[in-house]
């Protein structure tokens, strides 16, 4: 209790933080997913969109729209994109607008090569 005074009293609002070394316990925290745009085909577009519960992923013409402000950390599309999508390991999110938290992931034209 008397940490918390006393950095109310010097006006400091985090101890520690970032502190450069990271805690253990961070990595049983889910994380948002990060996007393989070589492996990403429009199929499996369409089949990341339907297993999002949160809305998170949405397909465009030739892109994945990625909001990071609205994932759960679900972890559905790694279920279902494979290898094209993987935990980004970044749990810590933070941004100034709204915009910076949505990403856009181009999708492979060449089904193909996404194989």
């Amino acid at each position: 209790m008397l940490w918390f005074l006393r950095g109310l009293r010097r006006g400091i609002v985090t101890t520690r933080y970032p502190a450069g070394t990271r805690d253990r316990w961070t990595d049983a925290l889910p994380s948002a997913p990060a996007f393989r745009a070589a492996a990403l085909t429009a199929a499996l577009a369409d089949r990341l969109e339907a297993a999002c519960p949160s809305g998170a992923i949405r397909r465009r013409p030739n892109l994945l729209s990625v909001d990071l402000g609205a994932c759960t950390g679900c972890g559905r599309c790694i279920d279902v994109g494979g290898g094209a999508v993987v935990e980004s390991g970044e749990f810590l999110l933070a941004a100034r607008r709204r915009e910076d938290l949505i990403k856009q992931v181009p999708i492979d034209a060449d089904p193909e090569r996404g194989r």
